[in-house]
């Protein structure tokens, strides 16, 4: 199969599993296959109480799966939660690879099942918690090169724009979700739209917004905003709709929705011109879903802020944090699974990095910017 055909193939697949959440294993075997890997895993980390939860995946071991979210998760030295939306991130990245190979997570957990490698992005994130989507790889297949990473950043926005999709159906099942019989049960303002923007079909959190026209309108049966650069955008979101799958792209994920009241909403542009999506709109002129919420304002995660501050390294911060949380350098050491005389090394940097030279002293520091791991936020569901 020719790439162009196989991108088009995954991408409507990835779109599916948005109204059909029984879909998400055959989108995660067709990633892979698309990828390169052994398996891989949409899940989500969460800081504050060092857990994480399995959503969906393919080629892995439920035993290897459990035993990382009841143990290891702790123990991973990858450092996900520092990375840029959407951005490729793989092991050599987040840390010196000889160093991976001495922590205990490697030892205990990775080698056993053959693991050399984990690509991943992500896909959403709160102050102390991110979901993400990984491809593992095992000796066969090498660690992540350009090729793989290529690749990843090609399907990565599809799989985050059904992601921030699906968290607005949240309880309402892993059946198919009929547009026009549940849209009323989603809180979200949803839009059936043509690709001129003409309104088909609306659900009632919709019709109370286009009653208030804060954010968006009805102007002679068209979709319509207060912003002519938002409008733009949306309707050539649309018009790509028309044109299927592949034609969006990226536009659309989330687009800023300012209002006249000074609030702020994101919408996402869901394509309904191919496969089940089609058929469960119901509206055979409908060929997009666009779903209005209000957008949560947060401040950017403290660790963020603390790592851009001081100009450090990801595994620097992480040994920052872990003396926050742990306490002396061998108890570091132990919790990070890495040798003592390295946490030393990175302290010696941090010392130089922030100007101060004692832990009590590092420890003041992260105070000021309330460590991440003391913040309690609910975790990401899907």
């Amino acid at each position: 199969m020719k790439e162009i055909d196989q991108v088009s193939d995954l991408i409507g697949r990835i779109y599916d599993a948005a109204v059909d959440e029984g879909v998400w294993t055959d989108v995660i075997a067709k990633a892979v296959g698309f990828i390169g890997g052994s398996g891989a895993v949409l899940f989500s980390k969460d800081a504050a109480s060092s857990r994480g939860n399995i959503y969906h995946d393919y080629g892995t071991d439920p035993y290897w799966v459990e035993l990382y979210c009841d143990k290891y998760i702790a123990l991973d030295p990858m450092g996900q939660f520092f990375a840029d939306t959407e951005r490729p991130v793989s092991i050599s990245d987040m840390m010196p690879y000889g160093e991976f190979l001495q922590t205990q997570f490697y030892s205990e957990w990775a080698k056993p099942q053959g693991l050399v490698d984990f690509l991943s992005a992500i896909l959403d994130r709160t102050a102390t918690s991110v979901a993400l989507f990984g491809v593992f790889r095992k000796e066969e297949h090498g660690l992540a090169d350009s090729e793989m990473r290529r690749k990843m950043r090609i399907i990565v926005p599809h799989i985050r724009r059904t992601v921030l999709i699906g968290r607005l159906f949240d309880g309402m099942g892993s059946q198919t979700r009929l547009f026009t019989n549940l849209l009323d049960g989603v809180d979200a303002g949803i839009f059936l739209v043509e690709s001129s923007g003409q309104i088909a079909h609306t659900n009632q959190a919709a019709q109370d917004l286009l009653a208030e026209c804060d954010v968006v309108c009805d102007v002679g049966g068209r979709l319509s905003t207060n912003d002519a650069q938002t409008d733009n955008t949306l309707r050539q979101s649309f018009a790509a709709s028309a044109a299927g799958d592949l034609a969006l792209g990226v536009q659309g994920i989330a687009i800023s929705l300012p209002s006249r009241s000074g609030g702020k909403f994101i919408g996402h542009v869901l394509p309904l011109t191919s496969g089940m999506r089609r058929r469960e709109a119901g509206n055979g002129k409908a060929v997009a879903a666009l779903f209005v919420r209000k957008a949560a304002l947060e401040d950017p995660p403290p660790p963020q802020i603390i790592q851009q501050a001081y100009q450090l390294t990801p595994t620097e911060l992480r040994v920052l944090l872990a003396i926050v949380e742990v306490g002396g350098v061998p108890e570091v050491a132990l919790a990070l699974g890495v040798a003592v005389t390295t946490v030393k090394t990175h302290l010696s940097r941090l010392y130089e990095k922030t100007g101060v030279n004692r832990q009590a002293d590092l420890v003041k520091l992260v105070a000021g910017y309330r460590s991440p791991l003391r913040i309690k936020s609910p975790p990401l569901s899907r």
